[in-house]
């Protein structure tokens, strides 16, 4: 009976000062309540923007990948992704390049400026040196700045290397993949390979040591 009696007593009691507790607490403004942050689900994060040495690193990963090819295959795969990783979903040739079925290094925004203009990963210019080498100049016209790459991809023989005339050095990168997507042999497309990697190098030095 003494443990029936207690149960109650103590269950009163602690009642009894919860309620006294509560009634002594000062008032809160609501006002002043912190905003409750909206569920994760609802929250739409911007993606992370790329800088152009990110994007720099990626191509020469690319081309360091084409380098060491061990097929054909392998060798254009890698080719297609150097050459969209400069001209963008909105440049000369970019996509499915070599027609596995996939877009190799797809992305959203180019190094280098569609051929209507538009954002680029590169523009504006960091240094003098990435304007004058990286850039190769004003693209106030990039479909002008393309034809003229068009025009020694054409124009290009394996006893007229024309690709020397272009001032962009990522340009030049863009120019060994085209004739690498088109090559019938490995051999030739590593050869194409080592010229590309000369540029990845002279475009992260302008980017870097100017």
């Amino acid at each position: 009976m003494k443990f029936t009696l207690t149960v109650p007593l103590v269950s009163l009691a602690l009642s009894g000062c919860s309620l006294q507790d509560a009634a002594n607490a000062p008032a809160r403004d609501p006002v002043a309540e912190p905003a409750q942050p909206p569920p994760a689900a609802n929250v739409r994060r911007q993606p992370r923007a790329e800088s152009t040495d990110q994007r720099l690193d990626r191509i020469a990963a690319a081309v360091r990948a084409w380098r060491q090819a061990s097929d054909l295959g392998t060798a254009r795969r890698h080719a297609e992704a150097a050459r969209n990783l400069i001209v963008g979903p909105n440049g000369p040739g970019y996509g499915d390049a070599d027609g596995d079925g996939t877009v190799a290094e797809a992305n959203a925004i180019g190094l280098l400026p569609g051929l209507n203009g538009g954002e680029a990963l590169a523009i504006p210019a960091a240094n003098e040196c990435v304007f004058r080498d990286l850039l190769g100049g004003s693209w106030d016209d990039p479909a002008s700045r393309w034809a003229i790459l068009q025009s020694k991809i054409d124009a290009w023989r394996p006893g007229n290397n024309t690709f020397p005339t272009l001032p962009s050095h990522v340009q030049r990168i863009v120019g060994w993949a085209t004739l690498t997507l088109k090559s019938v042999d490995l051999a030739t497309a590593k050869e194409y390979a080592g010229h590309a990697q000369i540029h990845v190098d002279a475009s992260h030095r302008a980017l870097t040591n100017c």
